[in-house]
C-alpha cells in the first residue's frame, strides 16, 4: 500500500479513531460491562459474537478487519494489528500478551518507508493461544492447536499440533 495514496489515508485516519476508542475502553471501570460491550461495538464495527470475553486493556490498530467468532476469550494486554484482517475462530482462547501482526513494512532499506506489506491471519477453531506468543503477517493456525506461550509464529501450523520457541535465524544479509 502506497503511503502517499488515498487508501492509505483512510487508514491512518481509521488508526486515529481506533486508537482513540482503545483510550477510552481501557479507562472504563472493569465492572463496566456494557460501556465495555458498547466500544467493542464501535471498535470493531459490528456487535460482540455471543459469549466473547475480552479483558481490557486491548489494543487494536484498525479494529474493522477484526473477526471474533463465538466464545472467544482475549485475556489482557493483548494487541491486533489487523489491517490486513484477523479471523479468529470459535472457542479459540488467547493468552495475556498476545500479539497479532497483519502488516508490515519491506526489507529493502530504501522502499522500507515508500509503503506497507501485509497479509491476513487466520487462526482456527478450538485453538489455544499462550502469553506472549507473536502470530505474524500470513499465518494459518488449523483447528485445536496449542501456541506455546512465547513462541513466535512465523510459518502455518497444522491442526491438532504444539508449536514452541522462538524462530529467528539469518535469512539474508544486505
Amino acid at each position: 500500500m502506497e503511503i502517499r495514496s488515498p487508501e492509505f489515508q483512510a487508514m491512518s485516519e481509521r488508526v486515529l479513531k481506533a486508537n482513540e476508542l482503545t483510550a477510552q475502553l481501557n479507562g472504563l471501570p472493569f465492572g463496566d460491562e456494557k460501556g465495555r460491550a458498547d466500544l467493542l461495538e464501535q471498535i470493531l464495527g459490528q456487535p460482540l459474537p455471543a459469549d466473547v470475553t475480552i479483558y481490557p486493556p486491548f489494543f487494536t490498530d484498525h479494529g474493522l478487519k477484526l473477526e471474533l467468532g463465538e466464545r472467544v476469550f482475549v485475556n489482557q494486554n493483548c494487541t491486533f494489528l489487523d489491517y490486513a484482517g484477523i479471523r479468529i475462530g470459535p472457542r479459540t482462547m488467547i493468552g495475556p500478551n498476545v500479539t497479532f501482526i497483519t502488516a508490515g513494512h519491506p526489507v529493502d532499506p530504501a522502499e522500507r518507508k515508500l509503503f506497507l506489506t501485509g497479509a491476513p491471519i487466520d487462526v482456527a477453531e478450538n485453538v489455544w493461544i499462550g502469553a506472549g506468543a507473536t502470530i505474524l503477517p500470513g499465518v494459518s493456525i488449523g483447528r485445536d492447536a496449542v501456541i506455546a506461550a512465547g513462541a513466535i509464529v512465523a510459518e502455518d501450523v497444522p491442526a491438532a499440533s504444539l508449536v514452541t520457541g522462538p524462530k529467528a535465524t539469518v535469512r539474508r544479509e544486505w
